[in-house]
């Protein structure tokens, strides 16, 4: 943990000393220290409608014992994986923390995922519990005889044929209940890759995971936690930029966090919620500022008040940098990890790390460089894998059950990220794309976010993805997916004009042989561009 500002990035870095201890967990961290300080301290503001709803740290300290209670006396034991697939919503803090507190492994699931990527992490887990809803349990329902392992469902919404209700769970539970005696490596938690590369893995990870988080959180955050700060994220919190970025950190450090569901991204909703909610810190992917950035004189209809503003999860890009500027008044952050070793280099604009177009400097805690596939270090702007060194509090265990797969992600103690990336004389680090979203294209390797960033010049474009295209000739040429801003229609002409337009900025080999128009960008939960479904409308 970063306990005092420092007068400059080099001394943090270089003094800073990790502190785990041997005994810890996640839940009692997160509720009950807190609760036994400030029992009526906010801990969740959860909005429905024009309704908010307070959860203090004393309510979640007992909620989540009398779910735990209940949860065990229904069979959950230790090490058993128990599964919450809710939408962003205070029951999901109560069940994380109750999962914790059972020494069971919560297995967050995303409220947007198909009955096939349900049934594929629910079978690979070995589920034994699910926490859900009505809509939950209508996708799980012809999964159910397939699920052997799978044999407690509790819903949000009420008891529901073999579904226990969650509030008479809790209702029903023991409020003294007793958290497990949990040291910083016991398995706390699995979150399951995108799946880019073959079949989604379960990523899993001990409670040391959130003290591994701290500093990376601090640090994008200037200074977090300040007085009056108070937090927000659009992102699903059963993805590692929710829970692990935003949720878990927040009410370590006894801030509040927001809780707002959304089904898809609104840029006017998300931007009256900050000021309705009076949001001081925020960590909002590139996909969603980009979207913010098309709402129609923003600054004049609505008024914020935030301190801190994050971004990752893609590239940022140097544009939309510079209109955070212009848009909030304060420098956006940018960060980077991935779901095996999240938060690892960062951006602190108020310790002068900052830099349009790169990901940061090496979070303190934390040794990263850019390597080449022997494992040596890439001179500087030489083009290689971004990588972790290993020991690391905040990366994972292994992947589930695939001992061969945890094994290949390392070269040496050099955990692979599959990130290409470069560091240049200052130590600043430019990601390029995944390895599997490089473009090649007669012999130069091209990675799509300067494209993408080039692209968002145009004032016709609101988004814009490049992917690479399979070419007889050059291997493969850029192709360019575009949403047009209201006002634009798409037509052979506009498109040779972005053509145009890129090739001036960028260069021959990079501008977009190929234009589409599409209505929607295909997003991740996590607000990342899905580029395969791009490659494979061809």
């Amino acid at each position: 943990m970063l306990r005092e500002p420092p007068a400059n990035y080099r001394d943090l870095y270089t003094h800073f000393e990790w502190d785990i201890p041997a005994r810890f967990n996640i839940g009692v961290a997160v509720a009950d220290e807190w609760a036994a300080r400030e029992p009526e301290r906010p801990a969740i503001l959860d909005v429905q409608g024009d309704d908010i709803t307070t959860v203090t740290f004393e309510e979640l300290r007992q909620r989540s014992n009398r779910l735990a209670s209940s949860l065990r006396k229904a069979g959950v034991a230790r090490g058993d994986r128990v599964a919450i697939l809710l939408p962003q919503m205070a029951e999901v803090a109560i069940a994380h923390v109750a999962i914790y507190k059972l020494g069971a492994i919560a297995l967050p699931l995303a409220a947007l995922f198909g009955v096939e990527a349900l049934a594929y992490r629910l079978q690979d887990a070995g589920v034994r519990a699910l926490i859900t809803d009505h809509i939950g349990l209508a996708k799980i329902a012809p999964l159910r005889a397939a699920l052997n392992n799978l044999s407690i469902t509790v819903s949000t919404d009420g008891p529901d044929g073999s579904a226990l209700g969650f509030a008479q769970m809790i209702e029903q539970g023991q409020a003294d209940f007793i958290a497990e005696d949990t040291g910083p490596d016991d398995p706390a938690m699995m979150i399951y890759t995108s799946g880019t590369t073959g079949p989604p893995k379960g990523a899993l990870h001990g409670h040391r995971v959130l003290l591994g988080h701290l500093p990376g959180v601090q640090f994008p955050h200037e200074g977090f936690p300040r007085s009056k700060d108070r937090f927000w994220t659009p992102a699903d919190w059963a993805w590692a930029g929710g829970l692990l970025n935003v949720l878990l950190p927040s009410l370590y450090f006894g801030v509040s966090v927001v809780a707002r569901r959304f089904d898809r991204f609104d840029p006017d909703a998300a931007l009256d919620l900050m000021q309705r909610l009076d949001v001081r810190n925020a960590f909002i992917p590139p996909t969603a500022l980009r979207m913010l950035r098309s709402v129609h004189q923003s600054g004049q209809r609505y008024k914020h008040r935030l301190r801190t503003l994050a971004s990752g999860g893609e590239s940022l890009g140097a544009e939309v940098y510079q209109w955070g500027r212009e848009a909030f008044g304060l420098t956006i952050n940018e960060f980077y990890g991935q779901t095996e070793c999240n938060l690892v280099l960062a951006s602190c604009a108020a310790l002068g790390v900052s830099r349009a177009g790169s990901i940061g400097k090496a979070v303190p805690g934390h040794i990263c460089d850019v390597i080449r596939p022997d494992g040596t270090s890439c001179q500087v702007d030489e083009p290689g894998q971004i990588a972790v060194l290993r020991p690391d509090p905040v990366m994972f265990l292994g992947y589930w059950n695939r001992e061969e797969a945890t094994a290949e992600k390392f070269i040496g103690d050099w955990m692979t990220t599959g990130d290409q990336g470069r560091r240049d004389e200052d130590g600043y680090v430019f990601f390029f794309g995944r390895d599997d979203d490089v473009i090649n294209s007669s012999g130069y390797r091209i990675g799509p976010g300067e494209i993408e960033d080039c692209l968002l010049k145009h004032p016709a474009v609101q988004l814009g993805a490049a992917v690479g295209k399979p070419d007889a000739i050059r291997g493969e040429i850029v192709k360019a997916f575009i949403v047009t801003k209201p006002g634009f229609a798409p037509s052979p002409e506009l498109a040779a004009d972005i053509q145009a337009f890129v090739r001036e900025r960028l260069s021959a080999h990079e501008y977009p042989r190929e234009v589409a128009f599409i209505d929607q960008m295909p997003l991740t939960t996590s607000g990342k561009v899905i580029r395969r479904l791009l490659r494979d409308q061809g």
